[in-house]
């Protein structure tokens, strides 16, 4: 009997500190309408750890903030569509700066949407699942002014980058790299006009990693040249016109 009391008294001494002890719950009427929209959560010491919101008044939550130390703000949840399930996370480091964005874009409970930021909160480069396996098939990068830059994709889903496209100029495309055999690195080179019609495509055919073949196109997208490098030393010994 003994030893089974001395067990309760651990088991409840553990559940005690492993439990986060809240003092307080403050419910607060922000619009004043007769109704909580609002749950403030304070634990022992004061510090506010959680608030919950019902930001369109319908009697359900559909925001929670957490905090941390003295209300630095640590993450933030979203119920976008209002189905009681929270669907876009924001995570916040370094005081309360916007590291990282989690979205659930299908609503469906996997966050295929996920945009990273610098330590001054500028957006660096987007993370997107496409296919739904939980790897990022499709990355877009962004630079300081928060225009596309470049963007990385994997269109086999084995988890390998096999096309690398690069913008200029407010996301014109400018060229495209694929890598058609598998080995992770481009064999095959696509360039554009302004118009995005293809200007010029190269083909490395032996897997050297440098391009041997070269098809030229006109602006109404007409190939209209191919040069070769048949012995593949870097210069051109065969051209056909179009």
């Amino acid at each position: 009997m003994i030893r089974r009391n001395m067990l309760a008294i651990v088991m409840l001494v553990f559940f005690a500190f492993a439990l986060p002890c809240m003092a307080e719950v403050n419910e607060v009427d922000s619009n004043f309408d007769g109704k909580i929209d609002q749950w403030q959560y304070v634990d022992a010491q004061g510090k506010v750890v959680k608030i919950e919101h019902d930001g369109d008044f319908d009697g359900k939550v559909d925001q929670v903030e957490y905090f941390k130390d003295n209300k630095i703000l640590e993450r933030v949840e979203f119920d976008r569509n209002k189905d009681g399930e929270m669907d876009h996370i924001q995570y916040y480091e370094n005081n309360g700066k916007l590291s990282r964005v989690k979205k659930s874009n299908k609503y469906d409970g996997n966050f295929d949407w996920v945009e990273y930021f610098n330590a001054s909160e500028k957006l660096t480069h987007i993370a997107i699942d496409e296919s739904g396996d939980g790897k990022a098939d499709t990355t877009q990068f962004y630079d300081s002014s928060d225009k596309l830059v470049r963007l990385e994709s994997d269109s086999s889903h084995n988890g390998k980058v096999d096309r690398w496209s690069y913008f200029r100029d407010n996301a014109i495309l400018d060229r495209t790299a694929f890598d058609t055999s598998g080995d992770g690195k481009p064999d095959q080179w696509q360039f554009y006009y302004d118009d995005q019609i293809l200007k010029k495509s190269e083909y490395d055919t032996n897997g050297d990693g440098n391009a041997d073949r070269w098809e030229h196109f006109n602006s109404a997208g007409k190939l209209v040249k191919t040069e070769i490098d048949r012995n593949f030393d870097g210069k051109v010994d065969m051209t056909q016109k179009k």
